[in-house]
Protein backbone atom coordinates (compact mmCIF):
# COMPACT_ATOMS: atom_id res chain seq x y z
CA UNK A 1 0.00 0.00 0.00
CA UNK A 2 1.48 3.62 -0.85
CA UNK A 3 2.73 5.50 1.96
CA UNK A 4 -0.44 7.75 3.57
CA UNK A 5 1.61 10.92 2.94
CA UNK A 6 1.61 10.64 -0.76
CA UNK A 7 -0.69 10.61 -3.99
CA UNK A 8 -1.75 13.93 -2.99
CA UNK A 9 -1.64 15.27 -6.69
CA UNK A 10 -5.65 15.10 -6.71
CA UNK A 11 -6.30 17.84 -3.90
CA UNK A 12 -3.12 20.01 -4.03
CA UNK A 13 -2.29 21.87 -6.99
CA UNK A 14 1.25 22.25 -8.70
CA UNK A 15 2.96 24.95 -7.23
CA UNK A 16 6.56 25.99 -8.74
CA UNK A 17 8.41 28.07 -6.60
CA UNK A 18 7.54 32.36 -6.82
CA UNK A 19 9.48 34.42 -9.39
CA UNK A 20 10.63 37.13 -8.93
CA UNK A 21 8.99 40.37 -10.91
CA UNK A 22 10.13 40.47 -14.13
CA UNK A 23 10.94 44.37 -13.67
CA UNK A 24 12.92 43.54 -10.25
CA UNK A 25 14.76 40.37 -11.95
CA UNK A 26 16.16 42.36 -14.99
CA UNK A 27 18.12 44.86 -12.92
CA UNK A 28 20.60 41.81 -11.79
CA UNK A 29 21.84 38.69 -12.36
CA UNK A 30 20.16 37.06 -9.09
CA UNK A 31 18.08 33.22 -9.44
CA UNK A 32 14.60 34.72 -10.59
CA UNK A 33 13.30 31.67 -8.59
CA UNK A 34 12.85 32.39 -4.46
CA UNK A 35 13.36 29.29 -2.70
CA UNK A 36 10.42 26.91 -1.33
CA UNK A 37 10.20 26.90 2.34
CA UNK A 38 10.02 23.47 3.95
CA UNK A 39 6.11 23.14 4.50
CA UNK A 40 6.04 24.24 0.17
CA UNK A 41 8.79 21.67 -0.46
CA UNK A 42 6.99 18.96 1.72
CA UNK A 43 3.50 19.66 0.11
CA UNK A 44 4.92 19.53 -3.51
CA UNK A 45 6.82 16.53 -2.89
CA UNK A 46 3.86 14.59 -1.34
CA UNK A 47 1.80 14.79 -4.54
CA UNK A 48 4.17 12.19 -5.99
CA UNK A 49 2.34 9.17 -7.28
CA UNK A 50 4.85 7.02 -6.63
CA UNK A 51 3.93 4.97 -9.67
CA UNK A 52 5.01 1.34 -10.14
CA UNK A 53 7.46 2.62 -12.95
CA UNK A 54 8.55 5.90 -12.28
CA UNK A 55 9.29 7.06 -15.65
CA UNK A 56 10.95 10.54 -13.99
CA UNK A 57 13.33 8.08 -13.04
CA UNK A 58 13.90 6.49 -16.41
CA UNK A 59 14.40 9.39 -18.18
CA UNK A 60 17.03 10.83 -15.52
CA UNK A 61 20.45 10.64 -17.46
CA UNK A 62 21.58 10.06 -14.07
CA UNK A 63 18.74 7.35 -12.80
CA UNK A 64 18.24 9.39 -9.82
CA UNK A 65 16.34 8.09 -7.24
CA UNK A 66 13.49 10.59 -7.45
CA UNK A 67 10.27 9.03 -5.93
CA UNK A 68 12.01 7.81 -2.93
CA UNK A 69 13.96 11.23 -2.31
CA UNK A 70 10.21 12.88 -2.51
CA UNK A 71 8.63 10.59 -0.31
CA UNK A 72 11.85 11.08 2.43
CA UNK A 73 11.30 15.00 2.07
CA UNK A 74 7.27 14.56 2.19
CA UNK A 75 7.66 12.97 5.20
CA UNK A 76 10.40 15.44 6.28
CA UNK A 77 13.74 13.92 6.52
CA UNK A 78 15.45 15.83 4.32
CA UNK A 79 18.80 14.35 5.70
CA UNK A 80 18.19 11.44 4.09
CA UNK A 81 16.33 12.48 1.00
CA UNK A 82 19.53 14.41 0.66
CA UNK A 83 21.61 11.59 1.02
CA UNK A 84 20.06 9.50 -1.40
CA UNK A 85 19.81 12.29 -4.40
CA UNK A 86 23.50 12.34 -3.88
CA UNK A 87 24.21 8.85 -4.01
CA UNK A 88 23.66 9.12 -7.96
CA UNK A 89 24.50 12.40 -8.85
CA UNK A 90 27.68 14.53 -7.89
CA UNK A 91 25.81 18.29 -8.41
CA UNK A 92 21.70 17.96 -7.30
CA UNK A 93 21.30 21.48 -6.87
CA UNK A 94 22.84 22.39 -9.86
CA UNK A 95 20.55 19.83 -12.02
CA UNK A 96 17.85 20.93 -10.14
CA UNK A 97 18.67 24.73 -11.20
CA UNK A 98 19.58 24.06 -14.86
CA UNK A 99 18.24 21.02 -16.25
CA UNK A 100 15.24 21.05 -18.83
CA UNK A 101 13.01 18.78 -16.11
CA UNK A 102 9.83 19.98 -18.87
CA UNK A 103 11.82 17.69 -21.45
CA UNK A 104 13.33 15.60 -18.62
CA UNK A 105 11.86 13.83 -15.18
CA UNK A 106 8.96 15.95 -15.14
CA UNK A 107 7.74 16.03 -18.43
CA UNK A 108 7.63 12.28 -17.99
CA UNK A 109 5.45 12.63 -14.80
CA UNK A 110 2.54 10.41 -14.80
CA UNK A 111 0.49 12.96 -13.01
CA UNK A 112 1.20 15.24 -15.85
CA UNK A 113 -1.92 14.80 -18.31
CA UNK A 114 -4.60 17.23 -15.63
CA UNK A 115 -2.58 17.47 -12.55
CA UNK A 116 0.96 19.43 -13.51
CA UNK A 117 3.69 17.18 -12.85
CA UNK A 118 5.43 17.26 -9.52
CA UNK A 119 8.19 20.30 -9.38
CA UNK A 120 10.98 17.61 -9.20
CA UNK A 121 13.53 20.27 -9.71
CA UNK A 122 12.77 22.69 -7.35
CA UNK A 123 12.29 19.84 -4.55
CA UNK A 124 16.33 18.40 -5.61
CA UNK A 125 17.63 22.26 -5.55
CA UNK A 126 15.76 22.63 -1.88
CA UNK A 127 17.22 19.64 -0.55
CA UNK A 128 20.45 20.13 -1.55
CA UNK A 129 20.52 23.66 -0.77
CA UNK A 130 19.19 22.73 2.82
CA UNK A 131 22.04 20.03 3.26
CA UNK A 132 24.92 23.10 2.85
CA UNK A 133 23.52 24.96 5.26
CA UNK A 134 22.34 22.65 7.81
CA UNK A 135 26.65 21.20 7.07
CA UNK A 136 25.18 17.82 5.71
CA UNK A 137 27.02 18.19 2.93
CA UNK A 138 30.61 15.99 4.10
CA UNK A 139 33.89 16.41 2.66
CA UNK A 140 34.64 13.73 0.05
CA UNK A 141 34.98 10.43 1.32
CA UNK A 142 38.45 8.75 0.69
CA UNK A 143 38.23 5.39 0.84
CA UNK A 144 41.86 3.63 0.00
CA UNK A 145 45.03 5.33 -0.74
CA UNK A 146 45.80 4.94 -4.69
CA UNK A 147 47.85 8.05 -4.77
CA UNK A 148 50.82 6.24 -6.41
CA UNK A 149 48.84 6.15 -9.35
CA UNK A 150 47.85 9.86 -10.87
CA UNK A 151 44.90 11.07 -13.06
CA UNK A 152 45.08 14.42 -15.43
CA UNK A 153 41.74 15.75 -16.28
CA UNK A 154 41.42 18.38 -19.14
CA UNK A 155 39.14 20.83 -18.19
CA UNK A 156 37.04 21.59 -15.37
CA UNK A 157 33.47 21.53 -16.48
CA UNK A 158 30.41 19.61 -15.06
CA UNK A 159 32.30 16.01 -16.75
CA UNK A 160 36.08 16.91 -15.45
CA UNK A 161 34.59 17.83 -11.81
CA UNK A 162 32.40 14.74 -11.51
CA UNK A 163 35.16 12.46 -12.46
CA UNK A 164 37.40 14.44 -10.37
CA UNK A 165 35.81 13.98 -7.26
CA UNK A 166 34.88 10.26 -7.89
CA UNK A 167 38.78 8.89 -8.75
CA UNK A 168 39.66 11.33 -5.46
CA UNK A 169 36.96 9.18 -3.21
CA UNK A 170 38.99 5.63 -4.69
CA UNK A 171 42.06 7.44 -3.73
CA UNK A 172 43.65 8.55 -6.92
CA UNK A 173 46.18 11.79 -7.05
CA UNK A 174 43.95 13.82 -9.40
CA UNK A 175 45.19 17.04 -11.30
CA UNK A 176 42.90 19.16 -13.07
CA UNK A 177 43.77 21.40 -16.24
CA UNK A 178 41.80 24.46 -17.30
CA UNK A 179 41.87 26.87 -19.45
CA UNK A 180 40.10 29.88 -17.09
CA UNK A 181 40.95 31.06 -13.96
CA UNK A 182 38.64 29.36 -11.80
CA UNK A 183 36.98 25.63 -12.17
CA UNK A 184 33.48 24.96 -13.30
CA UNK A 185 33.75 25.50 -17.02
CA UNK A 186 30.17 26.50 -18.77
CA UNK A 187 29.05 25.94 -15.50
CA UNK A 188 31.27 29.44 -14.65
CA UNK A 189 31.43 31.60 -17.41
CA UNK A 190 28.69 29.82 -19.82
CA UNK A 191 25.87 29.49 -17.59
CA UNK A 192 24.38 33.22 -16.32
CA UNK A 193 24.18 33.93 -12.82
CA UNK A 194 20.36 34.34 -13.50
CA UNK A 195 20.39 30.10 -13.69
CA UNK A 196 22.90 29.27 -11.84
CA UNK A 197 24.65 31.72 -8.89
CA UNK A 198 28.18 31.18 -9.02
CA UNK A 199 28.53 30.55 -5.29
CA UNK A 200 26.65 27.42 -6.10
CA UNK A 201 29.77 26.46 -8.23
CA UNK A 202 32.47 27.55 -6.11
CA UNK A 203 31.44 25.45 -3.45
CA UNK A 204 31.52 22.80 -5.28
CA UNK A 205 35.09 23.30 -6.73
CA UNK A 206 36.46 24.32 -3.22
CA UNK A 207 35.21 21.09 -1.78
CA UNK A 208 37.32 19.21 -4.41
CA UNK A 209 40.72 21.29 -3.38
CA UNK A 210 39.86 20.39 -0.14
CA UNK A 211 39.80 16.95 -0.74
CA UNK A 212 43.17 17.27 -2.14
CA UNK A 213 42.07 17.97 -5.84
CA UNK A 214 45.10 19.86 -7.62
CA UNK A 215 43.55 22.68 -10.12
CA UNK A 216 46.01 24.16 -12.63
CA UNK A 217 43.93 27.25 -14.48
CA UNK A 218 44.97 29.21 -16.95
CA UNK A 219 46.55 26.21 -17.98
CA UNK A 220 45.98 25.79 -21.87
CA UNK A 221 47.20 21.76 -23.15
CA UNK A 222 49.14 22.55 -26.47
CA UNK A 223 50.66 26.08 -25.37
CA UNK A 224 51.53 25.51 -21.51
CA UNK A 225 52.32 21.51 -22.26
CA UNK A 226 51.15 19.04 -24.80
CA UNK A 227 49.43 15.99 -24.38
CA UNK A 228 52.22 13.78 -24.75
CA UNK A 229 53.98 15.39 -21.99
CA UNK A 230 50.59 14.71 -19.99
CA UNK A 231 50.74 11.25 -20.77
CA UNK A 232 54.31 11.16 -19.12
CA UNK A 233 52.98 12.79 -16.09
CA UNK A 234 49.92 10.64 -15.42
CA UNK A 235 48.92 6.79 -15.40
CA UNK A 236 45.73 7.92 -17.33
CA UNK A 237 44.20 11.01 -18.78
CA UNK A 238 40.65 12.28 -19.35
CA UNK A 239 39.79 14.68 -22.13
CA UNK A 240 36.62 16.59 -21.02
CA UNK A 241 36.82 19.91 -22.45
CA UNK A 242 33.34 20.25 -24.28
CA UNK A 243 32.45 21.76 -27.31
CA UNK A 244 33.61 25.25 -27.90
CA UNK A 245 33.98 25.94 -31.67
CA UNK A 246 30.84 28.33 -32.37
CA UNK A 247 28.73 27.25 -35.54
CA UNK A 248 28.51 29.93 -37.81
CA UNK A 249 25.91 31.81 -39.97
CA UNK A 250 26.58 31.58 -43.83
CA UNK A 251 25.43 35.28 -44.62
CA UNK A 252 26.75 38.16 -45.80
CA UNK A 253 28.40 40.11 -42.90
CA UNK A 254 28.32 37.92 -40.70
CA UNK A 255 31.85 38.51 -39.14
CA UNK A 256 31.66 42.19 -39.14
CA UNK A 257 31.44 44.65 -36.38
CA UNK A 258 28.73 45.50 -34.08
CA UNK A 259 28.53 40.97 -34.51
CA UNK A 260 29.64 38.85 -31.70
CA UNK A 261 29.55 35.29 -30.82
CA UNK A 262 27.50 33.61 -28.11
CA UNK A 263 30.40 32.21 -25.82
CA UNK A 264 32.15 35.72 -25.86
CA UNK A 265 29.80 37.51 -24.95
CA UNK A 266 28.73 35.25 -21.56
CA UNK A 267 32.07 34.68 -20.78
CA UNK A 268 32.66 38.82 -20.68
CA UNK A 269 29.58 38.92 -18.55
CA UNK A 270 29.85 36.40 -16.18
CA UNK A 271 33.59 37.81 -16.10
CA UNK A 272 32.20 41.46 -15.10
CA UNK A 273 30.50 39.46 -12.10
CA UNK A 274 33.68 38.49 -10.52
CA UNK A 275 35.04 42.14 -10.91
CA UNK A 276 36.39 42.27 -14.50
CA UNK A 277 35.58 45.17 -17.04
CA UNK A 278 32.78 44.69 -19.76
CA UNK A 279 34.48 45.02 -23.24
CA UNK A 280 32.69 48.11 -24.89
CA UNK A 281 31.72 45.94 -27.09
CA UNK A 282 30.49 42.87 -25.64
CA UNK A 283 28.14 45.89 -23.74
CA UNK A 284 24.60 45.46 -24.51
CA UNK A 285 23.11 48.84 -22.64
CA UNK A 286 21.59 51.50 -25.10
CA UNK A 287 21.73 49.24 -28.16
CA UNK A 288 19.06 47.58 -30.48
CA UNK A 289 20.43 43.76 -30.15
CA UNK A 290 19.42 40.71 -32.58
CA UNK A 291 19.96 37.30 -31.47
CA UNK A 292 20.14 34.69 -33.67
CA UNK A 293 19.50 31.37 -32.93
CA UNK A 294 16.49 28.69 -30.98
CA UNK A 295 18.59 27.34 -27.93
CA UNK A 296 19.33 27.43 -24.53
CA UNK A 297 22.31 29.69 -25.42
CA UNK A 298 20.15 31.99 -27.41
CA UNK A 299 18.21 31.99 -24.18
CA UNK A 300 20.85 33.15 -22.06
CA UNK A 301 21.91 35.79 -24.64
CA UNK A 302 18.19 37.38 -24.90
CA UNK A 303 18.11 37.41 -21.06
CA UNK A 304 21.59 38.91 -20.50
CA UNK A 305 21.45 41.55 -22.42
CA UNK A 306 18.32 42.86 -21.15
CA UNK A 307 19.88 43.19 -17.55
CA UNK A 308 22.51 45.03 -19.29
CA UNK A 309 19.98 47.59 -20.17
CA UNK A 310 19.41 46.77 -23.89
CA UNK A 311 17.20 49.29 -25.65
CA UNK A 312 15.36 46.56 -27.81
CA UNK A 313 15.99 42.57 -27.72
CA UNK A 314 14.95 40.70 -30.24
CA UNK A 315 15.25 36.81 -30.81
CA UNK A 316 15.58 35.76 -34.65
CA UNK A 317 14.56 31.80 -34.97
CA UNK A 318 14.10 29.93 -38.15
CA UNK A 319 11.46 27.31 -36.36
CA UNK A 320 8.15 27.81 -34.55
CA UNK A 321 7.80 27.94 -31.00
CA UNK A 322 6.88 24.33 -30.63
CA UNK A 323 10.12 23.32 -32.58
CA UNK A 324 12.50 25.29 -30.97
CA UNK A 325 15.65 23.53 -29.07
CA UNK A 326 15.39 25.61 -26.33
CA UNK A 327 13.07 25.02 -23.21
CA UNK A 328 9.85 26.92 -23.37
CA UNK A 329 10.12 27.88 -19.41
CA UNK A 330 12.96 29.71 -21.09
CA UNK A 331 11.11 30.96 -23.60
CA UNK A 332 8.29 31.87 -21.17
CA UNK A 333 10.78 33.78 -18.62
CA UNK A 334 12.26 35.96 -21.48
CA UNK A 335 9.09 36.78 -22.78
CA UNK A 336 8.41 38.37 -19.54
CA UNK A 337 11.45 39.81 -19.38
CA UNK A 338 10.72 42.00 -22.79
CA UNK A 339 12.05 40.00 -25.32
CA UNK A 340 10.46 39.81 -28.64
CA UNK A 341 10.75 36.13 -30.74
CA UNK A 342 10.48 36.39 -33.98
CA UNK A 343 9.78 33.51 -35.08
CA UNK A 344 10.16 31.55 -38.40
CA UNK A 345 12.44 33.76 -39.84
CA UNK A 346 16.20 33.22 -40.73
CA UNK A 347 18.75 36.22 -41.09
CA UNK A 348 20.01 36.86 -44.90
CA UNK A 349 22.56 39.21 -44.30
CA UNK A 350 24.10 41.95 -42.09
CA UNK A 351 24.40 45.33 -43.01
CA UNK A 352 27.04 47.98 -41.55
CA UNK A 353 30.16 48.32 -39.98
CA UNK A 354 29.10 48.23 -36.52
CA UNK A 355 26.04 46.23 -37.67
CA UNK A 356 23.28 48.42 -38.37
CA UNK A 357 20.72 46.12 -39.88
CA UNK A 358 19.98 42.19 -40.25
CA UNK A 359 18.21 41.81 -43.02
CA UNK A 360 15.99 38.68 -42.45
CA UNK A 361 13.29 36.26 -44.69
CA UNK A 362 10.74 34.53 -43.68
CA UNK A 363 10.72 31.07 -43.62
CA UNK A 364 8.03 27.94 -43.51
CA UNK A 365 8.44 24.26 -42.30
CA UNK A 366 9.04 22.01 -45.24
CA UNK A 367 8.91 18.10 -44.72
CA UNK A 368 10.55 16.26 -42.23
CA UNK A 369 14.12 15.51 -42.50
CA UNK A 370 16.15 11.81 -41.03
CA UNK A 371 15.53 14.07 -37.36
CA UNK A 372 12.53 13.77 -37.30
CA UNK A 373 12.39 17.81 -37.69
CA UNK A 374 10.71 19.46 -39.55
CA UNK A 375 13.16 21.17 -41.93
CA UNK A 376 12.62 25.02 -42.37
CA UNK A 377 12.41 26.50 -45.93
CA UNK A 378 12.56 30.11 -47.02
CA UNK A 379 8.68 31.31 -47.87
CA UNK A 380 7.84 33.75 -50.40
CA UNK A 381 5.84 36.07 -47.92
CA UNK A 382 8.12 38.28 -47.98
CA UNK A 383 11.66 39.95 -46.43
CA UNK A 384 11.98 41.95 -43.86
CA UNK A 385 14.68 44.39 -41.64
CA UNK A 386 15.74 44.76 -38.07
CA UNK A 387 17.28 47.66 -36.98
CA UNK A 388 20.51 46.66 -34.56
CA UNK A 389 23.51 47.54 -33.33
CA UNK A 390 24.65 44.53 -31.86
CA UNK A 391 24.20 40.74 -32.95
CA UNK A 392 24.99 38.44 -31.50
CA UNK A 393 25.28 34.52 -32.95
CA UNK A 394 24.10 31.91 -30.90
CA UNK A 395 23.85 28.81 -33.21
CA UNK A 396 24.99 26.17 -31.11
CA UNK A 397 28.84 24.90 -30.89
CA UNK A 398 30.88 22.05 -31.75
CA UNK A 399 34.51 20.42 -31.27
CA UNK A 400 37.65 22.14 -31.44
CA UNK A 401 40.71 20.94 -33.59
CA UNK A 402 41.92 19.16 -30.29
CA UNK A 403 44.21 17.03 -32.60
CA UNK A 404 45.93 20.61 -34.11
CA UNK A 405 45.82 22.09 -30.70
CA UNK A 406 47.01 19.30 -28.17
CA UNK A 407 49.82 18.22 -30.20
CA UNK A 408 48.38 14.36 -30.56
CA UNK A 409 47.34 13.68 -34.79
CA UNK A 410 46.89 10.39 -33.92
CA UNK A 411 43.89 11.59 -31.72
CA UNK A 412 40.74 10.00 -33.30
CA UNK A 413 37.77 12.20 -34.07
CA UNK A 414 34.44 11.75 -35.75
CA UNK A 415 33.37 13.46 -38.91
CA UNK A 416 31.82 16.38 -36.84
CA UNK A 417 35.14 16.43 -35.46
CA UNK A 418 34.03 14.84 -31.74
CA UNK A 419 36.69 12.34 -29.88
CA UNK A 420 36.14 8.85 -31.10
CA UNK A 421 36.01 6.58 -28.05
CA UNK A 422 35.70 2.88 -27.54
CA UNK A 423 32.26 2.82 -25.92
CA UNK A 424 32.68 -0.18 -23.56
CA UNK A 425 35.82 1.63 -22.40
CA UNK A 426 35.00 5.29 -23.08
CA UNK A 427 38.91 5.35 -24.17
CA UNK A 428 40.34 6.98 -27.36
CA UNK A 429 42.61 5.60 -30.01
CA UNK A 430 45.48 6.82 -27.68
CA UNK A 431 45.92 4.26 -24.52
CA UNK A 432 45.18 5.48 -21.64
CA UNK A 433 43.50 8.37 -23.01
CA UNK A 434 39.48 8.90 -22.08
CA UNK A 435 37.05 11.11 -23.21
CA UNK A 436 33.83 12.49 -21.65
CA UNK A 437 30.88 14.75 -22.13
CA UNK A 438 30.45 17.27 -24.99
CA UNK A 439 33.59 16.36 -26.64
CA UNK A 440 32.28 13.00 -27.51
CA UNK A 441 28.14 13.56 -27.42
CA UNK A 442 28.77 17.02 -28.92
CA UNK A 443 26.80 19.87 -27.24
CA UNK A 444 24.59 18.14 -24.98
CA UNK A 445 23.11 18.83 -21.74
CA UNK A 446 25.12 19.31 -17.71
CA UNK A 447 23.48 16.27 -16.77
CA UNK A 448 24.54 14.15 -19.38
CA UNK A 449 28.17 15.73 -19.17
CA UNK A 450 27.50 14.32 -15.02
CA UNK A 451 26.38 11.38 -16.24
CA UNK A 452 29.45 10.56 -18.47
CA UNK A 453 31.82 11.74 -15.69
CA UNK A 454 30.67 9.15 -13.06
CA UNK A 455 30.73 6.61 -15.83
CA UNK A 456 33.85 7.75 -17.27
CA UNK A 457 35.70 7.29 -13.68
CA UNK A 458 34.14 3.94 -13.07
CA UNK A 459 36.27 2.81 -16.52
CA UNK A 460 39.14 4.49 -15.45
CA UNK A 461 39.21 2.83 -11.86
CA UNK A 462 39.00 -0.17 -13.65
CA UNK A 463 42.03 0.45 -16.21
CA UNK A 464 44.11 1.46 -13.17
CA UNK A 465 43.78 -1.47 -11.36
CA UNK A 466 44.66 -3.40 -14.34
CA UNK A 467 47.99 -1.79 -14.53
CA UNK A 468 48.48 -1.83 -10.88
CA UNK A 469 48.15 -5.36 -11.13
CA UNK A 470 50.40 -5.34 -14.02
CA UNK A 471 52.99 -3.82 -12.31
CA UNK A 472 52.80 -5.84 -9.62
Amino acid sequence: MANSTMLKFIDRAQAQPAKRGADERAQDFLEIARPYIIAKAEEQAARCSQCGVPFCQVHCPLHNNIPDWLRLTAEGRLEEAYELSAATSTMPEICGRICPQDRLCEGNCVIEPGFGSVTIGAVEKFITDTAWEQGWVKPVRITADRSSQSVGIIGAGPAGLTAAELLRSKGYAVHVYDRHDRGGGLLTYGIPGFKLEKPVVARRVDRLVEAGVVFHQEFEVGRDASLAELRARHDAVLIATGVYAPRTVDVPGADSAGVVEAIDYLTASNRQGFGAALPAGLDAAGRQVVVIGGGDTAMDCVRTAVRQGAASVKCLYRRDRANMPGSLREVAHAEEEGVEFIWLAAPAAIDGTPAAMVAATRMRLGLAGPDGRRAPEPDASGDFVLAADLVIKALGFDAEDLPGLFGAPDLGTTRWGTLRIDHKTMQTSLPGVFAAGDIVRGASLVVWAVRDGRDVAAHIHQYLRAAARIAA
